[in-house]
């Protein structure tokens, strides 16, 4: 963002635009309602969208940009990732960033111990039997990782108002998870993906990670001391991968903002497909066009991660945006966590669960 931000004043010698940083917790759970009253621009996480919607702390980015802009964004969108930013009618964030949890090795490794990637979960389970598998198991990982079992055992979560998901997947979930973190090492519990990647680029103990959310720089040479490469998940019935929980970022504008005109002009030049493939790319930003995602120069750079892990960001399930989803995000990771750490009895921590989805649904009232 520092990068498109200096190129773009160069183009509009009147304009500056400064960056600051907040950290991968703070993206997830920091109000944007608090942010738009100190910058003109943000970048968001797509489950605030009903929470912008209701609040209208951000703008309606259809009413700054053009129909025909907006239509090549939402025919390039990868995956879901140009509706989940879409909701009551409007547009309020342009997807500059695509993500999902997909698969991470380290080629290095397996041809050293002269193992193969996992294909099914008793694979995976045998690989995390030797010591070499991790994962992010931070509430909010967790959760997303909770979601895409239950996705991948045929059930979408979170699609009545009652209960997050049925009683058979979400015990038949819960329990897959739990035996595959019970063979990880404890430390993966206050692991982020950026940390799990980086224990598996500055040690030599861990050869794969079955799902994080992906982060093609590690797949850049010289990023990292040791390079991963990405791929597509495990399947459960051999026949589709896993359908992991849609990411990404948006970059939004706040309804503060008194430069509307050239925040909109900035916004898109960051989201055109020609700064996605160059500018945004070259200095590690992770493009949320498809025209970059498929790009040969992109995946030249990148040992192949876009086209690789293309299928889970296409398949990928786009999770709940209500305004009051952000209350269930924010809780429902630490009931699942502590289950997967201390076991328990499946059928209370969906209770829990179901509690705390019902809450989040009567604040949309509020």
């Amino acid at each position: 963002m520092v990068a498109t931000a200096q190129r773009f004043s160069e183009l509009y010698p009147n304009v500056n635009i400064t960056w600051e940083k907040r950290s991968l917790q703070q993206f997830a759970d920091f109000s944007i309602q608090e942010l738009a009253e100190r910058f003109d621009l943000l970048v968001i996480d797509h489950p605030w969208a009903g929470f912008a919607a209701k609040t209208e702390s951000i703008v309606p980015l259809d009413l700054y940009l053009s129909q025909e802009y907006l239509k090549d964004q939402e025919e390039n969108s990868v995956g879901q990732s140009y509706e989940s930013y879409f909701y009551d009618e409007h547009l309020w964030a342009l997807p500059i960033d695509a993500a999902t949890p997909v698969a991470a090795s380290r080629p290095d490794l397996l041809a050293q111990k002269g193992l193969q990637l996992p294909k099914s979960f008793e694979d995976l389970l045998a690989l995390a039997d030797n010591g070499l598998v991790a994962f992010a198991a931070i509430p909010i990982d967790v959760l997303m990782n909770f979601y895409t079992i239950c996705c991948s055992l045929g059930e979408d979560p979170c699609q009545s108002d009652e209960q997050v998901v049925s009683k058979g997947i979400g015990v038949s979930a819960l329990q897959m998870y739990r035996k595959l973190a019970s063979k990880i090492d404890k430390a993966n519990f206050d692991r982020n993906p950026i940390q799990v990647y980086e224990a598996m680029t500055l040690t030599d103990e861990i050869a794969y990670c079955p799902f994080a959310y992906g982060y093609s720089n590690y797949s850049r040479n010289g990023y990292a001391r040791k390079t991963l490469h990405f791929h597509d998940m495990i399947s459960l019935d051999g026949k589709t991968n896993l359908r992991s929980t849609l990411g990404g970022t948006g970059l939004a504008i706040s309804a503060k903002c008194e430069a509307l005109e050239i925040a909109a002009k900035y916004v898109e030049f960051v989201g055109s497909p020609a700064c996605q493939s160059t500018l945004f790319f070259e200095n590690g930003g992770q493009p949320g066009h498809l025209a970059a995602w498929k790009n040969e120069e992109v995946n030249r750079q990148s040992q192949h991660y876009f086209l690789n892990t293309l299928p889970a960001l296409q398949r990928a399930f786009l999770r709940p945006r209500y305004h009051g989803s952000m209350y269930f995000q924010d809780h429902a990771g630490d009931v699942v966590r502590d289950y997967l750490m201390n076991g328990g009895d499946e059928i209370k921590v969906l209770s829990v669960m179901n509690k705390l989805y019902q809450q989040s649904k009567s604040l949309v009232l509020s």
